[in-house]
């Protein structure tokens, strides 16, 4: 096993911990992503360590009771978790793991603290994953030469048995990639193409492989290699809203980049730098985002056509609502999320059209009621940018028009709100009825289209309906 001794700054309550757990007869490993991710230079927050050499999990546990409260996940994981301030800490006794059915979660699994590490280790993915940090030696545990892959910027797994045991591997396989610039080896990409052909992938619960793609957008400042990469391994034949992306031609004067497929993967790239460059913390926010950018065109393979030596694509943000629902189906459940990503893509024209006619304000404010316009100007503004047109100057003044004369409404980020609800009319005398909706939305359209004050509004109804 190849060694190298060197030391990892960390936390001090984790040295804390560690110092207490070795005086106790543990032999604290430091494992997977936060070892991994020391050599890539990226800060992190969650730490995993494996304790050899002590199989007793109450004494573990009780002197990891001392830091805070300590969570026991499943106890044929037999894994502790522990958060103090901003950190999360992951200790489990080292494990092998047999495969015993199709799902995800049939494994069987037995811990041994007498495990070596690399008998530890076998069960990971990826070479650069299975590289460990002896807290006592300070040295680097290698088994499988995952600083050299580190190095040469490689993935490649561990085992060719063990590796196709679980079909999840294909995804990280994808976002590991995009997120860290690599090359899959050449027996690692033909093992993923055997498990995607196999058929495995389709026992995988559609909430492992939403985490999957939410690290290849959040993590990844070119989510279109993950893309390249799933098409790559035949993945998108899950997708077909996708796949359909593929050979759907599109007007040279506006998309000389290329296809449908082509200029989608421009535009995460583009909205990737859209929001690091307006440093967007909102998780949630940056992969509904995401996947209104990735589905804005899914429309265009239903309505592409050729109309006088033209290829038009007439109505497709429209008929891109419903294969925007079947292909997000596949990853969540959440029907809010579903709803403000089909929102984005049913109106992601809708900045273009008001600055080219410089509507007037009535339309800015109905627009409101249909989309957040500051997130509907983020998504226009990446679609217009993921291509090789010579004028993307045009990009920013169209979505600044747009955007500034919502901030000046102050509906940007909210839809307008009506001036006149159900109490007003009740106490004009009024008494609740059916009729209520009508007078509400008599209303609403003078206050959009009239732009009336409440007073104005109320004596209007008073002639009206009195």
């Amino acid at each position: 096993m190849f060694t190298t001794t060197t030391t990892i700054n960390l936390p001090v309550v984790l040295e804390n911990i560690l110092d207490d757990l070795l005086k106790i007869g543990v032999k604290p490993v430091l494992v997977g992503g936060c070892v991994r991710d020391y050599f890539f230079k990226i800060p992190n927050k969650d730490f995993d360590i494996e304790l050899f050499g002590l199989n007793c999990l109450e004494t573990i546990e009780k002197t990891l009771q001392k830091f805070g409260n300590v969570k026991l996940v499943g106890k044929s994981f037999g894994v502790l978790t522990l958060r103090v301030d901003e950190y999360d800490f992951d200790f489990a006794l080292p494990r092998i793991e047999k495969k015993i059915g199709n799902s995800h979660t049939d494994f069987e699994i037995v811990s041994d603290a007498n495990l070596s590490f690399k008998e530890a280790a076998i069960r990971r993915d990826f070479t650069i994953n299975a590289i460990g940090y002896d807290y006592e030696s300070k040295e680097f545990l290698d088994p499988f030469n995952g600083l050299e892959d580190v190095k040469t910027k490689t993935l490649r797994h561990i085992d060719d048995k063990t590796f196709v045991e679980d079909s999840l591997r294909v995804y990280r396989a994808v976002q590991f990639t995009s997120r860290f610039d690599l090359k899959v080896e050449e027996k690692t990409l033909e093992l993923c193409k055997k498990i995607v052909n196999s058929d495995e992938c389709k026992y995988l619960p559609k909430e492992r492989i939403y985490e999957e793609f939410k690290k290849l957008f959040l993590k990844s400042s070119k989510p279109s290699y993950g893309f390249e990469l799933l098409r790559e391994f035949g993945l998108l034949k899950y997708f077909p809203e996708l796949q359909a992306l593929i050979g759907c031609i599109q007007d040279k004067e506006y998309h000389p980049e290329g296809d449908v497929w082509v200029h989608t993967l421009m535009t995460i790239d583009e909205l990737s730098k859209i929001i690091k460059k307006q440093n967007l913390e909102d998780e949630y926010r940056k992969l509904y985002l995401f996947y209104g950018i990735l589905c804005h065109d899914l429309g265009k393979p239903f309505c592409t056509e050729v109309i006088n030596e033209r290829i038009t694509s007439h109505k497709h943000e429209s008929l891109g609502i419903e294969p925007t629902i079947s292909f997000l189906s596949k990853l969540t459940n959440e029907k809010k999320f579903i709803d403000i990503v089909c929102s984005l893509v049913k109106n992601h024209l809708a900045p273009f059209q008001l600055y080219l006619a410089q509507s007037s304000e009535k339309a800015v404010k109905r627009l409101s009621l249909k989309v957040n316009i500051e997130d509907l100007c983020l998504v226009c503004l990446a679609d217009c940018l993921g291509r090789d047109i010579p004028d993307k100057d045009k990009c920013y003044k169209a979505t600044n028009w747009l955007l500034q004369k919502a901030k000046e409404l102050e509906i940007h980020n909210a839809p307008i709100l009506p001036l006149i609800q159900g109490r007003d009319l009740i106490k004009l005398g009024f008494k609740p009825s059916k009729k209520f909706k009508e007078i509400l939305d008599f209303a609403f359209d003078l206050q959009i289209d009239e732009h009336m004050g409440k007073n104005e509004i109320l004596l209007e109804i008073s002639k009206k309906f009195n």
